[in-house]
């Protein structure tokens, strides 16, 4: 269960507020245009200039609302944080990895999807930078909307992709690095749900279905706590400060190794302590994974914070140097205002618009515990990992709403399993017992999925009876229950496919606007 809603929770998702919110962001972005305005007093194009900015504010900020749920949302709704308490710590983090680990040059051209060389004209470079921002951010502003957790990376390769066709022809483009990302919208929410299950299926296996689980939780939550600290670690020193410690994997690994080594005596010791007074449930459990969940959300929002402000400042920052040098650049410096830009534009969107899709990706897909909290985000950061050393490039928004289907597919199954199990059990009786019965289908039908494992052994060893033929079919009918929300997966799936189209014929929708405005 979720903590209960305090002052801050209300003030963050009352509808009330909403006119508030609003007007904050505007002020936010009416402030980007005045210090702009200021820093760039004399210099050619300074309007354009400004204008940028404040579209790049504006995804920022969308970047914030949409994508960032995605590291506190599992956490929000496994209750391990409040949404408030979520909201400041990724707001803190986000930030800090954008303006501590978001280097100091970025690549204008993400991907590497268009060719700028191709492009002689630095109006139309500059138009097409301005086409793709800020298609970029109205789309991730309709998926917020929405409610769908989009992938931003796709939002904005979808930008430049359509403003670069429409601005150098569909020679400008690389197919063959979009056959890549086309595929990453199968294998990062595939690889980041696999994962999750198998590790929720692991702590069942060894802890959950156990007779007595505080011993079990001694012996195995410890080394599951140190497996996620290594590939925090690892993931940490591969994606989160990689421009500013240049390591290779194995040195990336070992940094997680010496991590993963401490955490483990260090949860030894506290797993110890707390089993004095834990209770013997999975409730009790759970409360075992608070703290390392509260970690993963805070190192989560750095790294993205760190990778994902790039989507916002890359273009921004290859308009400022066009701009200032007159020629079309490919990577471009990074001025201290602009990352500031980004820093701050993801911790507002975040703040003033994230709660949405926080709850979204945290209760309103299936019901998270501690326990498929943890899973989930040590999918993700074990995902991000496979994957950059394979050389496949995947989202991470996918992969932890994968990771979230995942988990809630699992437990659909089990509890189906648990129910053919009930149903073999019933075959060998008369329905003369249906009465003595019914207390216990009761129990059953109301049981979680580790109650069933024990209902299921105690009903074989006193030999309970089963319901008559038709009350089985009926039975079969209550436990084929959806524990994952068949629209929120249809919803969701259909606004990544056409996360690329949309954004790419908005892109170049507006790369035309521009261009018939300003020639």
């Amino acid at each position: 269960m979720a903590p209960k809603s305090g002052f801050l929770d209300t003030l963050l998702t009352s509808p009330s507020t909403e006119r508030y919110r609003v007007g904050f962001s505007l002020l936010f972005l009416l402030g980007i245009w005045l210090v702009v305005g200021q820093l760039s007093s004399g210099m050619p194009n300074s309007m354009l200039l400004m204008a940028a900015a404040v579209i790049g504010g504006y995804m920022a900020i969308n970047i914030g609302a949409n994508d960032v749920a995605n590291n506190v949302g599992p956490a929000v709704g496994s209750g391990a944080l409040s949404l408030g308490g979520a909201v400041l710590i990724a707001a803190i983090f986000e930030a800090g990895g954008a303006i501590i680990a978001g280097g100091d040059v970025v690549s204008t051209i993400k991907g590497g999807i268009i060719a700028a060389d191709k492009l002689a004209d630095v109006n139309a470079f500059v138009w097409l930078m301005t086409a793709a921002l800020l298609a970029g951010a109205l789309w991730l502003n309709l998926a917020t909307w929405m409610g769908a957790p989009v992938s931003t990376t796709h939002s904005i390769v979808g930008g430049v992709l359509g403003a670069g066709i429409a601005a150098g022809g569909w020679g400008i483009a690389d197919w063959g690095v979009m056959a890549k990302i086309v595929a990453s919208w199968v294998i990062s929410p595939v690889m980041g749900g696999v994962l999750a299950a198998l590790f929720l299926f692991a702590i069942k296996k060894t802890v959950l279905y156990r007779q007595n689980l505080i011993p079990a939780a001694r012996t195995f939550v410890p080394w599951l706590v140190a497996i996620m600290a290594w590939a925090f670690g690892t993931y940490l020193m591969v994606k989160g400060v990689k421009k500013i410690i240049k390591v290779d994997f194995l040195e990336a690994s070992l940094v997680g190794l010496a991590v993963a080594v401490a955490v483990f005596f260090v949860m030894r010791i506290a797993v110890g302590r707390r089993a004095a007074t834990m209770e013997n449930s999975s409730a009790g459990v759970n409360t075992l994974f608070t703290w390392p969940l509260i970690f993963a959300a805070a190192l989560l929002s750095f790294a993205h914070g760190a990778n994902d402000v790039a989507n916002a400042i890359g273009p921004l920052a290859a308009i400022n140097d066009a701009l200032s040098a007159g020629a079309v650049v490919t990577a471009a410096a990074i001025p201290m205002w602009v990352m500031l830009v980004g820093a701050l534009g993801l911790s507002v969107g975040l703040m003033l618009f994230g709660p949405r899709l926080i709850k979204t990706v945290g209760s309103e897909i299936t019901e998270l515990d501690k326990t498929r909290a943890f899973c989930i985000a040590l999918s993700a950061a074990l995902t991000v990992i496979i994957a950059s050393q394979l050389g496949l490039p995947v989202s991470s928004t996918h992969i932890a709403i994968g990771g979230v289907f995942g988990v809630g597919f699992l437990r659909e199954y089990l509890k189906s399993n648990y129910a053919t199990q009930l149903h073999k059990i019933m075959e060998h009786h008369d329905e003369a017992e249906q009465e003595r019965l019914r207390p216990f289908l009761d129990d059953f039908r109301n049981a979680s999925v580790e109650e069933m494992e024990n209902l299921l052994k105690e009903a074989k060893k006193k030999k309970q009876v089963p319901l008559s033929k038709s009350e089985r079919k009926r039975l079969k009918k209550i436990y084929r229950e959806e524990m994952v929300k068949r629209s929120h997966l249809t919803r969701i799936v259909a606004a990544w496919i056409i996360t690329v189209p949309a954004s790419a014929l908005m892109a170049a929708t507006l790369f035309f606007t521009l261009r018939g405005l300003l020639m």
